[in-house]
């Protein structure tokens, strides 16, 4: 104790605190010491070997988890005789309260955020009308808790600047235009009765009158790529494909995607969409494709080996009754400028003469990937390099005023050195695009400027460096404003960008990035495939996205009364009446066990492995994502929790064993029985009442499902009882639920630091503890809506200050 007591005056008189100094020591030797001092060690915290020592995180982390467990209640146990009196707590809280706000107040100003690789990426790819997929060439982001874009995760390395240099480079050749007008829109109409498919015509597929091509099958060889769709530039298309369903008496459902013969080739996802049953109908689309690959469609939910073919019979696509995805024509337009030069051009360029070389063939004028040479002509370069960089700088550096006299002295020197003005400038610009005041947030500690909080609002909102209006407001001073901040938080949420932040933040809240982590074991789960995959996560965004358009209660990421589904989800879920895969909102009964975030099949998906899901994961995944709790890491020396692979013990039966240790249950006793409730999904989203494994004595099931057959057995039954840390017992999942929403207060906490740490690129601690209380206070009158938290949000201390 001796050492403690030095340790904390020491501290004091470093940090000019003086708030009862004795008062924790005194505490600790009366409540603490016989489990964690003097040779006890109880739990891994020992106050001999304790330091006090808050400027450092880790000694930070430990006194902030001590205060905590002290003034809940839950240290000294409740088993304990020896209880603090009111009295003491208070002299506890006034002696150590102070010391833990203002050596987290000091530590959360120095914290200097990067961009992170997909705002880096979408930055470049809006400032130079750009749309190259940076993000996959540089390497992953550290994450904090589930973020990764907290500023103590994002490192730099001598590496990664390089990465910077090479993309900026490329992000230059793509935008700046290589001939003086576009070349003409190229028109192509294909179809599938082409040589490469003509021998396949009587064998797999079916031919109709003109060209139109019936396929009974998706996803195999051969398979729908056309490779007369190579358009053999990059650009964005208009892609039109004609057909509908044959011989089908529902629309016949089919994905669009490209793809490359090369290694590493780009392969885009467009969408599912649906041709009519029985009558020709046309899908129109525009997509991104690159030189080099080719569209690909394949129906979804036939398969020519399904009940239409007697067994043992041979395949006849002529004579067979099933269902069939007929293409008549598939007509490919473009590529379709938006502008022209493009907005990297002109950033580069405008103002400056710059003159096309003619070619010394007048073939080449035909030859639409003919590149030309051009010479600039400035009368005084200088001058001229100094107008682009400065317009360039402003954007870059989201600022009004930046500094470029080094980018400029670069740029004398490169032409001192030999180099003409157009490379000359394409270096000095590669510079201002690896600065620290292009890579990092250039954020003051204290207040925002206009500048700052532009920029921390459209990285929050639209991922990306402010646009125009930003700017202008920024530059009058109007962001200061609440009211000029509540009608931008409007705007920037009504424009197409914002899907961006529905996505990143979706991703990392729920762990939605980690969908494809593992695969689902296809004979345990057949129902999984690339349709329920894609449909997943866009169910999770877009009921998102309704909750803050709808401002609707938190309540709803617990339990709501409707749904956003299309008919694959609606199938899982066992639905009636949804057709076709466009998402729509439907309303639910009221013992549905659907509604709500926590019912739907992607946070199933991300909350088990392939095979088995885990009480425990799942009941941390409740705990710090909804409830905004973290768990401690669990003791070393204690081995995990793994499932009964036979099927002969349920987790639950391991887990109480597991429980019996002291070290273990203090935790387990909060953690598990949120993961039971949530037993009652498998890991792709089924609701079920019984476990299933691939052999055993219990019911075997042989659904049909899209044509394959997979044999699974239903054995132990799903025990989803529980019992709450303060006693509220449960024995369904809809139960369990009903519980759980009771605690809105808490779900609107969690979901307000997730925003606050979302929107200013640092953890939420000791010091915001008082601004997010008093957040989720001023929404309580409104049932905790989301769109109010956001407004709350953005005119908050925690966001208006670094």
């Amino acid at each position: 104790m001796q050492k403690l007591i030095i340790s904390f005056l020491s501290y004091l008189l470093l940090t000019s605190v003086y708030a009862e100094p004795l008062s924790l020591p005194k505490f600790i030797d009366k409540y603490c010491s016989d489990c964690h001092a003097d040779g006890a060690d109880k739990g891994g915290l020992d106050f001999d070997k304790l330091k006090y020592d808050l400027k450092d995180a880790a000694s930070f982390a430990k006194w902030e988890q001590i205060y905590d467990r002290v003034l809940s209640g839950e240290m000294p146990p409740p088993k304990k005789k020896k209880q603090p009196t009111k009295e003491d707590l208070q002299s506890f809280d006034n002696a150590l309260s102070p010391n833990l706000l203002k050596a987290h107040t000091v530590a959360k100003g120095t914290v200097l955020r990067r961009l992170n690789r997909q705002e880096y990426e979408n930055t470049l790819n809006d400032m130079f009308g750009t749309n190259l997929m940076i993000s996959e060439m540089l390497p992953e982001d550290g994450r904090s808790h589930e973020f990764d874009n907290v500023g103590e995760a994002l490192g730099m390395s001598m590496g990664q600047l390089q990465r910077y240099i090479d993309i900026t480079e490329d992000v230059i050749n793509a935008a700046v235009e290589t001939r003086p007008e576009p070349p003409e829109i190229n028109e192509r109409i294909v179809n599938y009765n082409h040589k490469g498919y003509a021998k396949h015509i009587g064998k797999k597929f079916k031919k109709l009158e003109g060209d139109t091509i019936v396929r009974f099958s998706g996803h195999v060889w051969p398979d729908g790529i056309l490779q007369s769709t190579n358009m053999k530039q990059d650009g964005f298309f208009e892609v039109e494909i004609t057909g509908y369903g044959y011989q089908s008496e529902k629309p016949m459902i089919f994905s669009a995607s490209a793809k490359g013969y090369a290694a590493g080739s780009p392969k885009p996802h467009f969408g599912y969409f649906s041709f009519a049953p029985n009558k020709m109908s046309t899908v129109k689309f525009t997509g991104y494709l690159h030189d080099g690959i080719m569209l690909k469609f394949e129906p979804y939910g036939i398969n020519y080996k399904g009940p239409w073919l007697k067994p043992k019979e041979k395949f006849n696509p002529n004579t067979y009754k099933g269902p069939g995805f007929a293409v008549k024509e598939v007509k490919v337009r473009g590529p379709i400028r938006k502008e022209f030069p493009s907005r990297g051009h002109k950033l580069l360029f405008d103002g400056i003469d710059r003159e096309p070389i003619k070619p010394k063939y007048a073939k080449d004028l035909k030859n639409p990937k003919y590149k030309y040479k051009f010479k600039i002509n400035s009368k005084d370069p200088n001058s001229d390099a100094s107008v682009v960089l400065n317009r360039l700088a402003q954007k870059a550096f989201r600022t009004n005023n930046p500094d470029i006299k080094p980018y400029l002295e670069l740029f004398k020197t490169e032409v001192k050195n030999g180099e003409d003005f157009e490379s000359a400038l394409k270096t000095a610009v590669t510079a201002v695009l690896c600065s620290p005041d292009f890579l990092f947030m250039k954020e003051e500690p204290g207040e925002l400027n206009d500048f700052a909080l532009a920029t921390r609002m459209s990285y929050f909102l639209n991922r990306s460096m402010p646009d125009d209006k930003l700017f202008e407001l920024a530059r009058a001073g109007k962001l200061k404003s609440a009211e000029s901040r509540k009608s931008e938080l409007k705007r920037l949420m009504a424009k197409p960008e914002f899907d961006r932040f529905i996505e990143d933040f979706t991703d990392a809240w729920l762990n939605l990035r980690d969908m494809d982590f593992t695969e689902p074991d296809k004979t345990l789960f057949p129902e999984y495939a690339a349709y329920l995959r894609y449909s997943m996560p866009k169910e999770t965004q877009l009921f998102f996205k309704e909750m803050i358009k709808s401002n609707l209660s938190v309540s709803n990421i617990i339990k709501s009364d409707f749904v956003i589904i299309n008919d694959r989800l609606a199938e899982l879920y066992k639905i009636d009446g949804i057709v076709g895969p466009e998402f729509r909102k439907v309303k639910i009964p009221k013992d549905s066990v659907r509604g709500g975030l926590i019912s739907q099949a992607s946070v199933h998906k991300v909350s088990a492995n392939g095979t088995n899901t885990s009480p425990v994961v799942r009941g941390i995944w409740i705990l710090e994502r909804i409830l905004g709790i973290s768990p401690p890491p669990p003791p070393s020396g204690i081995s995990g929790v793994e499932p009964d692979i036979r099927g002969a013990q349920t987790l639950r039966e391991i887990l109480d064993k597991h429980r019996e240790s002291p070290s273990c249950n203090s935790c387990h006793t909060k953690i598990d029985p949120l993961g039971f409730a949530m037993e009652s999904f498998s890991p792709i989203g089924v609701y079920r009442e019984n476990f299933r494994t691939k052999k055993g004595k219990g019911k075997k099931i042989t659904p049909r499902t899209h044509g394959s057959w997979a044999s699974y057995y239903e054995e132990l039954p799903v025990d989803a009882t529980g019992q709450f840390a303060d006693g509220r017992k449960f024995a369904t999942f809809n139960e369990f639920r009903n519980h759980l929403v009771e605690d809105k207060e808490q779900i609107a906490k969690t979901i307000t630091k997730k925003l606050l740490t979302f929107a200013t690129g640092r953890d939420m601690g000791f010091s915001d503890r008082i601004e997010i209380e008093r957040i989720v206070k001023a929404t309580a009158k409104n049932d905790y809506r989301l769109g109010d938290i956001f407004i709350e949000v953005i005119n908050s201390k925690i966001f208006l200050n670094k």
